[in-house]
């Protein structure tokens, strides 16, 4: 069938020269009048840092169970097989659809000169003078645009300035034999592989609470054995006081391989939570600022809200009957960075790479800008980054923690 497919893509970078890639794309279909006939956008999981999330607002967390292009590749071929391909900035969509492909070894009869660009149609349909933006161009036109920088909200953008451009040209179109053309390009025959689209608006959906992700109750109860294992991977998760998406699925993960039902990972996380409170009275005074720690603590694992306060309670009547409590307080609530550790840095920030590593070395920190043995911690932009940093740092075991927690840590080691 012929006709147009306006397609918008989101990316990590402004060129695939520099590794860049596909974070999310949309195609909306129209008929060779105008009407719209089809959409279609997903998320991707691009195995990389994000980039400039400012500019997008997609984050690592809404991409991790996304597909990866070569899984789209087959039915967005079919989508774009047969028609004439339109974008706002087309050589910037067609050439990142082009690496893409070529990164599984198939060349796309995609090009400039074989599509419609609604950037530079502008120059014609629409008066002097006018932003060359998308935002720019839907202004002058009377085109909505609802949510700049989502794929599908700017491609139905861009499909409303051609049709724009549609009403106003002259009958035969001026790209009728363009039409014809594309019409009889040979695209490559690729299997459909089945996968689910990940869009804006299912990745904004709230998720269940991990507690709510682990068995209830198992065939075997697994008793006990298993908790110290969980608590390590707990006490790692909760170093910088954030419990990550990632870190989410580690600790379903984790309850699943050892075989803990509910029941005993919420046990757990109560003694956690008792750990806490025991060091929190340890030197006899419980500040504000702890009790929030224990309160924050709590909610990320699901807690009921009165267990800070019996669990306080707890502890200061310990201490009140034998002058102490028991020094079982978890590895997070006494971790610290020492001068000499080394810290890696990832993702786009709201500071410079220089700029942090100036903070770390003037705490005494040592930044480098890979990942080895000697890595103490990795700090992140977006805690469920998927940069190379990121995921080298969780398969060794090292601590990817957020910025704020990174500072936190560089105060107290004044």
């Amino acid at each position: 069938m012929t006709g147009y497919a306006v397609v918008d893509v989101e990316t990590t970078g402004i060129t695939p020269a520099g590794r860049h890639r596909v974070v999310e794309i949309a195609v909306v279909h129209l008929d060779e009048s105008g009407a719209s006939t089809t959409e279609w956008t997903t998320l991707i999981n691009p195995h990389r840092d994000l980039g400039a999330g400012h500019i997008h607002r997609i984050r690592a967390r809404d991409v991790r169970n996304a597909p990866e292009f070569q899984h789209v590749a087959g039915e967005l071929a079919d989508l774009l097989t047969g028609r004439v391909v339109v974008a706002h900035n087309l050589a910037f969509d067609t050439r990142f659809l082009v690496a893409e492909y070529a990164r599984m070894s198939i060349d796309v009869p995609l090009a400039t000169t074989t599509g419609l660009c609604t950037m530079a149609m502008a120059r014609r349909y629409l008066p002097a003078g006018h932003q060359r933006s998308l935002a720019g161009c839907c202004r002058v036109a009377g085109v909505p645009l609802t949510d700049a920088h989502s794929a599908l909200s700017d491609a139905r953008a861009a499909a409303g300035l051609l049709r724009h451009y549609l009403a106003l040209a002259p009958d035969p179109r001026p790209w009728s034999d363009l039409l014809r053309t594309c019409a009889t390009f040979d695209w490559p025959s690729l299997p459909r592989t089945v996968f689910t689209p990940v869009t804006r608006s299912s990745a904004d959906e709230p998720e269940k609470h991990f507690l709510d992700r682990i068995v209830e109750r198992l065939p075997v109860d697994a008793g006990e054995a298993g908790v110290e294992p969980y608590l390590a991977v707990l006490d790692r998760a909760l170093l910088d006081r954030h419990l990550s998406a990632t870190e989410s699925d580690e600790l379903v993960d984790t309850a699943r391989y050892l075989g803990l039902s509910r029941e005993i990972v919420a046990t757990a996380h109560r003694r956690y939570l008792a750990a806490l409170a025991d060091a929190a009275w340890e030197d006899g005074t419980v500040t504000s600022d702890e009790a929030d720690d224990l309160r924050g603590v709590a909610g990320m694992l699901g807690l009921a809200p009165g267990a800070v306060k019996d669990e306080l309670r707890r502890a200061e009547a310990v201490r009140s009957a034998v002058g102490t409590v028991p020094s079982t307080a978890p590895a997070a609530s006494r971790w610290a960075l020492q001068p000499g550790d080394q810290v890696v840095f990832t993702g786009a920030s709201r500071r410079s790479r220089d700029e942090w590593h100036a903070l770390a070395a003037a705490a005494g920190l040592v930044p480098k800008e890979g990942v080895t043995k000697k890595t103490r911690v990795v700090v992140a932009a977006d805690p469920d980054s998927l940069s190379g940093k990121a995921r080298t740092a969780r398969d060794r075991g090292i601590p990817v923690i957020t910025e704020d927690a990174f500072e936190k840590f560089v105060d107290d080691m004044g």
